[in-house]
C-alpha cells in the first residue's frame, strides 16, 4: 500500500493539486493498479516473443478505380460566375 506521502510525491511529480480526500481516494486507487501490476509480472512470458505491433498492419484505404466524370457542363450549370469553362472565384489573396 503506498504511503499519503508517496502519493503527494507522484503527485507534485504530475503537477496535480489534490485536495486532502482526494489523497486518500488516489492512495487506494493507485495501491490497486500496482498490485495488479505485480500479478502481470508474475505471468509467464517466455514463450512469447517481443512485438511492437500485435494486430497485422493493412491498408485501409480502398483500390482508386477510374469511374467517368460529371461533364463539365453539367458540373457549371448552376455556378454564379464562370469563364473559359471553370469556376470563376474571387481572389483569396490581395
Amino acid at each position: 500500500m503506498l504511503s499519503r506521502e508517496e502519493v503527494l510525491h507522484i503527485a507534485r511529480l504530475a503537477h496535480l493539486r489534490l485536495e486532502p480526500e482526494e489523497v486518500e481516494r488516489m492512495r487506494q486507487q493507485l495501491s490497486s493498479i500496482l498490485q495488479y501490476m505485480q500479478v502481470l509480472r508474475e505471468v509467464d512470458t517466455s514463450a512469447i516473443p517481443p512485438t511492437a505491433q500485435v494486430l497485422p498492419l493493412e491498408n485501409v484505404t480502398r483500390p482508386d478505380e477510374v469511374t467517368p466524370s460529371m461533364p463539365p457542363d453539367e458540373a457549371l450549370a448552376n455556378a454564379p460566375d464562370q469563364e473559359a469553362g471553370l469556376f470563376r472565384v474571387p481572389p483569396v489573396l490581395e
